[in-house]
């Protein structure tokens, strides 16, 4: 695949300058001093992108508090060394979720937990629109080989039954066409606990953002089943 080769490429390029500096005979001292790095980090399994808005991106948190920080300890503690790249974006819809894609996938995820659109709902936009929106992102990301966690959303406000109808059912009805991991609602279990969001009632706090890691993680075990499968498959026949 193609983004298989691209790592190996960099990987070539970076021992051939290796080679060239110890040929050149520089001097021990102007080494720089080669830092420890911990056994986790040293091989990864994959790479997990967690696209988002704000939900996604920690508003109001550290960065080690958001979910997908938590999702990797978590994950690590399981004995899976994936890392957890956070690409979430506060503000953003699903319009413009679509318009970063491409700049996602020069991340090389092999997975990616696709959560888009609460602010598209705030906002009142059409739901055909951002299912629209929602269905490129994911035909992009499976057309480059990318599992897809599809992480739904509900929408709450007074914007009338029809509306309401409309937009919960978009990411059921997306899911039940293209083959994506489905979780159904991103803030289960925390959306409308008072104890477990920051004082404007939107966004988690670490608290929270506990729970949604944790409620995410068998989805994310069947991603990564599914993915190591395609892997396996692919060495299978090289």
């Amino acid at each position: 695949m193609k983004k298989w080769k691209d790592r190996l490429f960099w990987l070539h390029i970076c021992g051939a300058l290796l080679g060239l500096f110890f040929v050149t005979g520089c001097d021990q001292a102007d080494m720089p001093v080669q830092q420890e790095v911990p056994e986790e980090v040293q091989v990864s399994d994959g790479v997990i992108v967690a696209m988002g808005d704000s939900l996604t991106a920690g508003l109001g948190v550290s960065v080690s508090q958001a979910y997908p920080a938590q999702l990797e300890k978590l994950l690590a503690d399981a004995g899976l060394r994936y890392e957890v790249i956070n690409s979430g974006v506060s503000g953003e819809t699903s319009s413009g979720a679509l318009s970063r894609v491409n700049w996602v996938l020069k991340l090389y995820p092999d997975i990616v937990i696709l959560e888009t659109g609460a602010n598209d709902g705030l906002r009142g936009i059409d739901p055909q629109i951002i299912k629209d929106n929602i269905i490129q992102i994911i035909k992009t990301f499976l057309d480059h080989d990318v599992v897809v966690v599809l992480a739904g959303m509900q929408m709450v406000t007074n914007l009338g039954p029809e509306y309401l109808r409309s937009f919960n059912s978009i990411y059921h009805d997306i899911s039940s066409q293209y083959p994506v991991i489905f979780y159904p609602f991103f803030l289960k279990d925390v959306a409308t606990e008072e104890q477990l969001n920051q004082d404007d009632g939107i966004h988690p706090n670490a608290k929270g953002y506990e729970i949604i890691a944790a409620n995410l993680m068998p989805f994310v075990k069947k991603a990564i089943d599914k993915y190591s499968a395609r892997k396996q498959e692919t060495n299978n026949h090289q």
